[in-house]
């Protein structure tokens, strides 16, 4: 195998050096070598039993035999058949394992990798052997692997598009239409990078066969530094995320703007908003989402969430008229079975964000004078009272699931941190003081964790569109840890979105895109 490796190499050389000396003949050696469109193969990392690759011209196939104990955690160990690239790529191919047993987790991918060292950045697709598929990667060097998991087990045809420093799944059951099914986050790769394809027996002392046919490689022409605004095309991606790994799951993918999920009390099923309406989808995604009756109520925004018994959805909406020709939002309470809506504030702008665990209060953002701050009201309605009264933006206001305190984000401190208070307003304090704009806490109903949403410090307000991340801080002892790093903002994660069991959260994020390749 060494020894085909440098025969190939030589190869390259050689048109490499014909290439300057006048011609297409390296473009003919990319096309006529033993590699088809790859130029190499090698093993990544260490491997007790060496890889190998057989090419097949006639058919268009590669036959990958691959050893390595996995690729994961800090460091991978694989074969991988590549080519140097640069600029925004695509790489697509059929793949299907070589016999049957083995590791249910060996895997085959098509891979975007920084560099051929064992902890470099990558991102890919990876088929494992039981049919799990989903977009890995590791955003920086050495760094632990993430991933983002299908719900479509076993596809038949994959491909992973580059465009930028953001990586994309596509994939296509038989005879389907390739359809993406999760992204990356940000990842810069200096140019050259690596483009191929890999097996990673996940056993080290075992090799695993697989085979890529149709495989297509090429680089795209648009991008997102030159698509226009009205090339770009917007997927959204319902996500749930144990907090204690790195393992996504995109639940539900759609090409439009939805937002702001919230987790039943039964654990069930899964809310969020899109185009004004409220949706409800089975929390494993295995039916298609179902719209929540809401009356007249159809301007719903992304403030919105389910009482502590599970029997009304409070939702912010602005369908009605607050003044002659403007309609602000206002809060509502309806039955989670659908039905008409009950208005509970007076004044507007507002918008909710919190239940009291005993059901009898709601938490809510006002605009009043100019100025935002947290209140709380009755569900019956009734009299607000106002809780906050510094200068500058108070936000997100939820309940401390034993009802003590009223968690929030302020910018009193000069950018946006996490404070709590007393539920009576008293005694507010910041929670933790570090040098990002954080937003959305929400206490897990455990009471042991909060998840939060963090924009960069050079970011003004919570808008969409922006490279986010999502932490958790253990409130015993405030360490942080990051648990997702998406493209998001405004709608990830707006609301309550804690699974009642306390072990996972529900989020949302995008991916903002040139038109579709063909």
């Amino acid at each position: 195998m060494k020894i085909k490796a440098v025969q190939i190499g030589v190869r390259v050389v050689l048109g490499i050096l014909f290439f300057v000396a006048g011609g297409q003949v390296l473009a003919q050696e990319s096309a006529e070598g033993n590699l088809g469109v790859f130029e190499m193969n090698s093993d990544v990392g260490t491997v007790l039993r060496p890889g190998s690759v057989e090419y097949d011209a006639k058919k268009g196939e590669y036959t990958i035999a691959g050893s390595g104990e996995n690729m994961w955690f800090a460091k991978d160990a694989y074969q991988f058949v590549w080519k140097k690239m640069s600029g925004d790529v695509t790489l697509s191919a059929d793949i299907g394992f070589v016999g049957t047993g083995g590791n249910a987790h060996r895997k085959a991918v098509l891979m975007i990798r920084q560099s051929l060292d064992e902890d470099s950045v990558y991102a890919d697709i990876a088929r494992h052997g039981n049919g799990m598929t989903a977009i890995q990667f590791r955003t920086e060097k050495g760094g632990l692997t993430s991933e983002v998991q299908s719900l479509k087990w076993g596809p038949q045809h994959l491909r992973i598009e580059k465009h930028g420093g953001y990586f994309t799944m596509w994939l296509a059951e038989e005879g389907g239409d390739l359809k993406i099914a999760g992204a990356a986050p940000r990842m810069e790769l200096k140019e050259p990078f690596y483009v191929g394809i890999g097996v990673c027996s996940h056993d080290k002392d075992a090799v695993e066969k697989a085979v890529f046919s149709d495989v297509k490689l090429a680089s795209l022409n648009s991008s997102l530094e030159t698509a226009s605004g009205k090339e770009m095309v917007l997927y959204s991606f319902l996500e749930t995320m144990p907090v204690d790994s790195n393992d996504r799951t995109a639940v539900y993918v759609e090409q439009s703007r939805f937002e702001a999920p919230n987790w039943t009390s039964q654990g069930k099923e899964l809310l969020f908003n899109r185009q004004g309406r409220i949706l409800r989808i089975p929390a494993d995604g295995k039916a298609p989402p179902q719209t929540l009756d809401t009356g007249f109520a159809i301007r719903c925004n992304n403030d919105h969430g389910i009482s502590p018994n599970g029997s009304l959805l409070a939702i912010s909406d602005q369908s009605q008229e607050t003044s002659p020709g403007n309609h602000q939002s206002l809060l509502y309470v309806v039955p989670m079975s659908g039905g008409t809506p009950r208005r509970v504030t007076k004044n507007a702008p507002s918008y909710w964000h919190g239940w009291s665990p005993d059901g009898k209060t709601l938490a809510f953002v006002g605009q009043r004078n100019d100025d935002f701050d947290i209140y709380t009201i009755p569900v019956t309605g009734g009299e607000e009272t106002r809780l906050t009264t510094a200068k500058g933006l108070d936000d997100g206001p939820e309940y401390s699931p034993d009802g003590q305190y009223i968690y929030f984000n302020s910018e009193r401190s000069g950018h946006m941190q996490i404070w709590r208070m007393k539920v009576d307003g008293s005694e507010q304090e910041q929670v933790f003081s570090d040098q990002y704009n954080n937003w959305f806490p929400h206490i897990s109903p455990d009471g042991k964790h909060m998840v939060f949403l963090t924009y960069d410090k050079s970011v003004s307000g919570h808008p969409e569109n922006k490279d986010v991340m999502l932490r958790v801080m253990t409130l015993a002892d405030k360490k942080i840890k990051v648990i997702a790093q998406l493209f998001g903002g405004q709608g990830t994660i707006n609301v309550p979105s804690w699974s009642p069991d306390s072990k996972s959260v529900a989020f949302v994020s995008y991916a903002l895109l040139p038109s579709p390749v063909n």
